[in-house]
């Protein structure tokens, strides 16, 4: 397609008539299952790892270090394995390659199929992981688990921006984080349940339940239609306006379908869609999306997710102790994002951001405070009582989290990229997640033991810059239609409206 150069379409400001209609419920309710899939795949691999017939079978060195005298060494790193962190680490290095490919699809193919590429993917990693029989049957498990986490957190949050009403587009697009919350909580419910069957086999049992939600991602995606910026912008004029009626709910859909049929004829003018991300107008959605993932992980969630179950454990908690202390955690984490459902189109989402913020740092500083003073390399003093101040507060830290980065960090990228780089932006938006994510995911487990305590000073510390950062970068996007970002919030920002131009660059 040939390089051209388009006047910005004005934003009127004027909310486009749309009711809430069942099938936008029902189309979004099936298509955040992707996030169910992705928080179990994120909240079993803990609990498995915790459990000693896993462990004896695919890691028996870590295996014999518990069992050992050597465990009671270190309280930090009876859990320090390469291997082990590979396990989990897998999936988020395997959905960082296959976001690149799940650009091209969300654009060529559209939403609607690489979220059922997605599901495609979560079933034949789930048919590996739960049979494995060698530790690179489990790996190849994860791989195929983390293209279909790429696919899903590339298609799935567009999807959802897409097809909701502006007014409750926060609330409809955080279902996909409410779907990981339960995810996470399900995993650590069944973990429970499966630690305790005799015969060592609970831990194929808790991997093989991740086919529950990859049957329902298969079956939405399979059910549901494509949105309408996506019908559109492959050229599916009258099946876009036909789609937009029903999800609108209303005939008198012209103007939003004209907004959108501009939107994309600048999109069709674009020949490098990663290369637009890079023009001058585009840099302050791309410079909050990009941050808003670092920021995301390194607030320490992910760290407490993955591994709940064992920094229970090393807390001092056994076994059986730990798997219920997540599972608390995993309940806060649902319950906390009902909570963004109900606020985000209210409040907004810098509100829900900030003051996740001063809560997550002074919960994660009590925590290193009573590890510093309770815990050391190989003694434990943590009394019953500072044991559970810890859960306390590990508990108000994920309830913070759920709120506002959780689902935020996923939202405002998804809502505020114009048409032309909203695929691409995406794309980025889950690699650059995902990258964090491994990152994470492999070092944690040495970094609690080199770092003892002090990873949750560190963690702390990034909490602290990322408030920051909100405050004085990050507008308000609460109620602006998802085609008038520019007009209405890029180029009344105080620092960003310095990149707007009023005319586009040619790419």
């Amino acid at each position: 397609m040939p390089a051209a150069a388009f006047a910005v379409a004005p934003g009127g400001g004027v909310e486009f008539e749309a009711k809430i209609t069942p099938v936008v419920i029902i189309s979004c309710i099936l298509a955040a299952t992707g996030g169910l899939m992705f928080g179990y795949d994120i909240g079993v691999s803990g609990g498995v790892t915790s459990m000693p017939s896993f462990l004896r079978e695919f890691f028996p060195v870590v295996y014999e270090r518990i069992q050992s005298h050597e465990a009671e060494d270190s309280n930090y790193c009876k859990y320090d394995n390469e291997s082990l962190q590979l396990f989990t680490s897998s999936l988020y290095l395997a959905a960082l390659t296959a976001t690149f490919f799940a650009s091209y699809t969300t654009t060529v193919l559209g939403r609607k199929h690489t979220m059922l590429i997605a599901g495609i993917f979560f079933i034949v990693g789930t048919v590996l992981n739960a049979t494995a029989v060698s530790l690179l049957m489990l790996i190849l498990g994860r791989i195929s688990l983390g293209c279909g986490v790429g696919f899903a957190n590339q298609a799935v949050p567009l999807f959802l921006s897409e097809i909701a009403p502006t007014r409750i587009r926060g609330a409809l697009n955080i279902l996909f984080q409410f779907d990981v919350t339960v995810g996470i909580l399900f995993a650590n419910l069944v973990n429970y349940g499966t630690s305790k069957i005799e015969g060592g086999w609970g831990w194929r049992v808790s991997l093989g339940l991740a086919g529950v939600p990859a049957l329902l991602l298969t079956l939405g995606a399979i059910l549901v239609d494509d949105t309408p910026n996506s019908l559109i912008e492959r050229g599916h004029l009258e099946k876009g306006k036909s789609v937009l009626k029903k999800i609108r709910g209303t005939n008198n859909v012209e103007p939003e379908y004209m907004e959108i049929v501009e939107a994309s004829r600048i999109a069709q003018a674009v020949k490098h869609p990663f290369k637009s991300l890079l023009k001058r107008q585009n840099r302050p959605p791309f410079v909050i999306a990009v941050m808003l993932q670092i920021f995301q992980q390194f607030t320490g969630i992910n760290a407490i997710m993955f591994y709940a179950p064992v920094l229970f454990s090393t807390l001092g908690f056994g076994s059986d102790a730990s798997l219920y202390s997540s599972v608390i955690t995993g309940a806060v984490n649902v319950l906390s994002t009902l909570v963004s459902i109900y606020s985000v189109d209210k409040l907004g989402r810098r509100v829900l951001l900030i003051e996740a913020g001063v809560q997550m740092f002074i919960s994660q500083m009590i925590i290193a405070v009573v590890l510093g003073l309770k815990l050391d390399d190989n003694t434990n003093n943590m009394s019953r009582g500072m044991a559970i101040v810890v859960v306390l507060m590990v508990c108000t830290f994920v309830s913070s989290f759920a709120w506002s980065w959780g689902p935020l960090g996923w939202l405002i990228p998804s809502e505020t990229f114009p048409l032309e780089a909203r695929s691409a932006g995406q794309s980025v938006t889950v690699c650059v997640n995902m990258v964090f994510t491994f990152v994470i995911a492999q070092s944690f487990l040495s970094m609690l033991c080199h770092m003892k305590f002090g990873i949750f000073l560190f963690f702390s510390g990034w909490v602290f810059m990322m408030s920051v950062f909100v405050v004085f970068l990050v507008p308000e996007t609460k109620g602006v239609p998802i085609e008038e970002m520019t007009e209405r919030v890029w180029k009344r920002h105080w620092f960003w409206k310095r990149f707007m131009n009023d005319v586009y660059e040619k790419v």
